[in-house]
């Protein structure tokens, strides 16, 4: 009798193999929702989902597809699932959900729309079309090569986006914001304890807004960039590369000079870090020291 229980917790206890793959269509997303563990997805050249998994027998992976979606979901016996790590495969036009709780998401290769929204976890990107919004409470955010309309927001944590182009908004609480190599005609960032840097052309009639009150920012501009820039510090200081024509007043040290016709609108405010504007290629560029991190 003991031994056949001890057979049974075996049984109940013993990892499982997950291996499912489904058919999918234009049209149809891609729906992720694990409690915790780590999320994966990669694209592939299949018009297909892959989803594979390890799982104690407490847990599972529900796999299911309709006209519109395919659903991924992990389930504990009595309520979520412990840490589960998910691998998925989907076409790079496939737009994605994921969401979680204690859950890490990295996506690779997308050519498709993208949202992952969690509390306590690391959200890594590289890819992504269209509407793209990254979320973390806990957890840094970085962003590769995407392409649209960009929001990434964390709370304690940093947030990074490379290589991408598209309209821009990067918001954290305890972190910094890089902005490295990024083309963009809108931007606003903001941070309350951190530093942020801008790396990217300045386009005519663009709108660029940088502000953190508890950190240094630094922007890159490039010559002949035609901008009306307002910048505004309390108790830290200004710094540039080269001459700017400065006017208004210094009251509280806020002032704004033109460069070219004054084509673009940028604000840059810190409460007490410094503000520095910089040439492209120099040693304070955040795309150089992107490069030499790279290398």
């Amino acid at each position: 009798m003991l031994l056949a229980l001890v057979t049974a917790t075996l049984a109940l206890t013993a990892a499982q193999q997950i291996d499912t793959t489904l058919n999918v269509g234009r049209g149809q997303r891609l729906d992720v929702n694990a409690f915790g563990g780590e999320v994966t997805v990669r694209a592939w050249n299949r018009n297909a989902v892959r989803v594979e998994a390890s799982t104690s027998g407490r847990d599972r992976v529900e796999v299911s597809g309709s006209a519109t979606a395919v659903a991924v979901r992990t389930q504990g016996r009595h309520g979520p699932a412990a840490e589960i790590e998910l691998r998925v495969s989907a076409p790079p036009w496939m737009a994605l959900t994921v969401s979680g709780v204690n859950t890490s998401v990295k996506v690779e290769g997308s050519r498709a729309p993208i949202s992952v929204e969690t509390v306590e976890g690391e959200v890594d990107v590289s890819g992504g079309e269209g509407l793209i919004s990254l979320r973390s409470v806990q957890g840094s955010i970085v962003l590769r090569g995407a392409k649209g309309r960009i929001s990434v927001n964390s709370v304690n944590e940093d947030v990074q986006v490379a290589n991408s182009s598209g309209d821009v908004v990067a918001q954290t609480v305890n972190g910094d914001i890089a902005l490295q190599v990024v083309d963009a005609s809108s931007v606003d960032a903001s941070t309350v304890n951190g530093d942020i840097w801008y790396s990217g052309p300045i386009r005519a009639g663009g709108r660029y807004a940088l502000s953190t009150h508890n950190g240094d920012l630094s922007l890159t501009v490039a010559e002949g960039a035609s901008a009306s820039v307002a910048v505004s510090t309390f108790s830290g200081e200004f710094e540039s590369e080269f001459p700017v024509p400065l006017r208004g007043t210094r009251k509280g040290k806020g002032f704004s000079f033109t460069l070219g016709s004054g084509s673009a609108q940028v604000t840059l405010e810190s409460f007490q870090g410094t503000i520095e504007l910089v040439r492209p290629g120099s040693e304070r560029d955040p795309a150089r020291r992107k490069r030499h991190q790279d290398e």
